[in-house]
């Protein structure tokens, strides 16, 4: 089984797909999900090889705190981002209290991002 360093959840395909690219071209893996239920049902059948997951909020089938709570009651160690361009202070609280790690807003800084990975990487996750 292939580890993943970094799964993204986002529906946007064009923004994912160069978000993908970019962190491939650091010589990372990713996995890219355009909906929660195919991410969730991936993440099922991959416990323990995944880093980090990048989740935007505005999804097609599922408001991303739901899919971050389904996330957490699965793989409760795997360290969750959310990505939004519109999330409000509410959605932040409401994410950090299901146990997101990091509220970031697009566009996505990939250094920032890198930076996050190698931390996260360093400590050991179960």
């Amino acid at each position: 089984m292939e580890h993943i360093d970094i799964l993204i959840i986002d529906d946007e395909e064009k923004f994912a797909a160069m978000l993908a690219r970019r962190i491939e071209l650091r010589e990372y893996h990713s996995k890219v999900c355009h909906d929660g239920k195919t991410a969730l049902q991936w993440i099922e059948k991959h416990l323990g090889f995944i880093s980090l997951i990048l989740l935007d909020l505005q999804l097609p089938d599922m408001y991303g705190t739901q899919v971050l709570e389904d996330i957490k009651k699965i793989h409760p160690t795997v360290p969750v981002a959310i990505m939004t361009g519109h999330g409000s202070e509410k959605d932040k609280k409401e994410c950090e209290r299901l146990g997101a790690f990091k509220f970031m807003y697009k566009p996505i800084n990939i250094d920032s991002l890198m930076t996050i990975l190698e931390h996260i990487k360093e400590v050991p996750n179960d």
